[in-house]
């Protein structure tokens, strides 16, 4: 009897394990700068810190980063690269790289040489690595979740469909601009933006927010690549996301700069008050408040 309650328990246990391995917990660092920051080592050799980035499609790394890195070795130099910004004169490329992030290991990657990524980090790779899986974001317990199957614990979430263009994600979100004056418009998933919201220069335009919004400042914006440009600061009265509104929420836009800007952008400081699961295969994501809801907005 005792063999074969013992047997049980060890089909009982390979079960589990069969089970917990296909689901991976990454944890990962909230910056000041509200990006999320992975440790992962690079060719087996190198370790950096990689910041996950939503509206990326690729692996990059800084320049400053690959100096001191041994196990990279650069193969050629591509030219023309257009950042969000503008056009970059070229950019070197490393091709067949590894990389390793919490027991998950993909191989034959390139990484494309830039200027600039989060700060604290080192480069940015994007959602494409975890491609046909779930990705749950838990910013309270800072914790990166990679399933194969749709968490079962929704209790709180609300779902969201997403749209899709050039494999970045959209979601649709209003604005109210005052209380007789709601405002629908979709907005890029940005989690390497470390604002709360930028918003494309058509939308500002048509609905002339430059005059109907509180201006509360100005502020420079550099992409991966350098390229500067300036933004104005102002107060949104209401952001609202299905059921859950925000108020007083910063906005940025591009004043006299019509046609640079063409996405509305949600970013890190909006993206950290909820945790999501996102279904990219389905076309869906799930979002639900946490405690950094109600917390002032970051300065940054």
């Amino acid at each position: 009897m005792l063999k074969y309650i013992a047997t049980l328990w060890v089909l009982a246990s390979c079960q589990m394990t069969i089970a917990q391995s296909k689901k991976t917990i990454i944890p990962f660092q909230l910056t000041s700068f509200n990006n999320i920051s992975i440790s992962a080592v690079l060719n087996q050799t190198d370790t950096v810190r990689l910041m996950l980035h939503t509206g990326a499609t690729d692996i990059t790394l800084t320049e400053e980063a690959t100096k001191k890195l041994k196990s990279l070795v650069f193969d050629k130099t591509i030219d023309g690269i257009q950042s969000w910004s503008g056009q970059t004169d070229g950019a070197r490329v490393s091709e067949k790289n590894s990389l390793a992030i919490k027991g998950l290991r993909w191989d034959g990657l390139s990484i494309t040489e830039n200027k600039n990524s989060g700060q604290f980090t080192d480069g940015k790779i994007g959602l494409d690595l975890f491609k046909n899986k779930f990705v749950e974001i838990d910013f309270e317990k800072k914790v990166i979740i990679i399933s194969e199957k749709l968490p079962k614990r929704l209790k709180g979430f609300e779902k969201h469909p997403l749209s899709y263009e050039n494999g970045l994600m959209f979601i649709e979100a209003a604005c109210e601009i005052a209380k007789d004056s709601t405002l629908t418009n979709r907005f890029l998933i940005h989690s390497g933006y470390a604002g709360s919201l930028l918003l494309d220069d058509k939308f500002v335009n048509e609905h002339q927010l430059d005059q109907k919004l509180k201006i509360t400042g100005e502020k420079e914006l550099k992409d991966s690549y350098g390229n500067v440009i300036k933004t104005k600061k102002a107060l949104l009265p209401s952001f609202k996301i299905g059921n859950h509104a925000l108020p007083d929420v910063s906005v940025g836009f591009f004043s006299g700069a019509m046609g640079r800007q063409k996405i509305s952008v949600m970013g890190g400081d909006v993206l950290k008050r909820f945790n999501w699961i996102i279904d990219a295969k389905c076309g869906f994501i799930y979002l639900k408040r946490n405690g950094n809801f109600g917390m002032e907005y970051s300065k940054v």
